[in-house]
């Protein structure tokens, strides 16, 4: 009693410890005063908590610390466009000035050229000095509207480069708010998930590493039969099971040492989400391809393939390797294609025992799927 009263007390610590390291480093990164800086120290604040062990808690940090960094990017890319504003205005009046002194200029210069021809110049001038006079007059009038035209010509190309980075700036704008939003969103979805519980987050990665290993050959599997396209090889656990938070066929396919896009493979139906299911956080999925499914419709999706921000979290490598489905009409479970079928299992040990239980077909087109979470038959 006394033992498991000193570990509670030591993992207690360790938690707490983590916090407050959190919150102090979030503490400092906050009391920098300079913008780029303390961009720096928050993106060095997220590195760090990513190194450290996978707690609740600590991608929690991971998210605040996140979240503080997009809204500071915000803001300082609000005060960029804030500034470009104010030099595009007053670019655009140059601009206007420029263009009328020019349109001025250039009806006085027309009508000076006119009475400027030197045959002119040379009648009209009382001797030869006041006609040489005349000529240079008329040239650095010409020279001064060249200057005028060369500098409008500046102030037009100057005005569109940085109408083209106020465009820029506004187009990184709506991508940081909407990263910041999806930082936000992925949050709030994992408090719901885990409900807050440290327990439930590691019941969740405990799952997600028992699937991995089963697939990395670490489970105890045998020979059972052959098997044919569309015979029934077993039957979904009906309920929570070992690493399984409740009823569900995770299935996956491989190609050799490659892993299969299941979307590639299983034919279009009509199918459904599971209710409370966000696409934009376990994934959504589009099949495509020929197979009939391993179970009858209507099917359920409890997950997508793919690395989304729920496997992002608690899978390794961040990717989920199959898709996690439900039929609302039977828990019968079907091989896509014929086989040799073997059945095995994989018992989940640490703090969150049970006996993974699954199955899996060596199909003769080569290809390998398994069937996770179901009793072999």
């Amino acid at each position: 009693m006394k033992i498991f009263k000193v570990i509670f007390l030591i993992l207690l610590a360790f938690f707490l410890f983590i916090l407050v390291v959190g919150r102090a480093s979030a503490q400092t990164c906050s009391n920098i005063t300079n913008v780029n800086e303390r961009i720096t120290c928050y993106e060095n604040e997220v590195s760090r908590l990513q190194a450290q062990s996978k707690t609740l808690s600590n991608q929690i940090a991971q998210f605040d610390a996140q979240i503080r960094l997009a809204t500071l990017k915000i803001s300082q890319t609000e005060e960029k466009i804030l500034l470009l504003g104010g030099r595009i205005d007053q670019l655009e009046g140059s601009l206007t000035a420029l263009s009328g002194a020019f349109s001025s200029r250039a009806v006085e210069t027309y009508k000076m050229a006119r009475v400027g021809d030197p045959l002119l110049i040379l009648v009209s001038a009382p001797d030869l000095t006041e006609a040489i006079s005349r000529f240079h007059y008329l040239q650095r009038i010409q020279e001064a509207d060249r200057d005028l035209l060369q500098r409008l010509q500046t102030a037009q190309n100057t005005y569109k480069g940085q109408k083209t980075d106020q465009e820029t700036l506004q187009a990184e704008l709506q991508k940081q708010k909407a990263n910041l939003d999806k930082q936000k969103k992925e949050k709030a979805a994992l408090l719901a998930v885990t409900k807050n519980d440290e327990r439930k987050y590691q019941e969740l990665l405990a799952a997600a590493r028992a699937e991995l290993a089963v697939i990395l050959g670490q489970g105890s599997e045998k020979f059972l039969r052959d098997i044919s396209e569309g015979e029934v090889i077993g039957r979904v656990i009906p309920s929570a099971s070992g690493c399984s938070s409740g009823q569900h066929l995770h299935f996956e396919i491989h190609n050799g040492t490659s892993v299969e896009d299941p979307n590639n493979y299983l034919k279009p139906i009509s199918f459904s989400y599971a209710p409370g299911y966000d696409t934009s956080y376990y994934g959504a999925i589009n099949p495509h391809g020929s197979w009939n499914w391993p179970m009858d419709e209507p099917i359920e999706i409890n997950q997508g393939f793919g690395s989304h921000p729920f496997a992002k979290t608690f899978y390794p490598g961040g990717v989920h390797n199959g898709i996690d489905i439900d039929s609302t009409s039977s828990t019968s479970v079907k091989a896509v294609k014929a086989g040799k079928l073997y059945g095995g299992s994989y018992q989940c040990g640490g703090v969150y025992p049970g006996t993974l239980l699954f199955a899996k077909v060596e199909q003769v087109d080569g290809l390998i799927t398994w069937y996770l979470h179901m009793t072999p038959q």
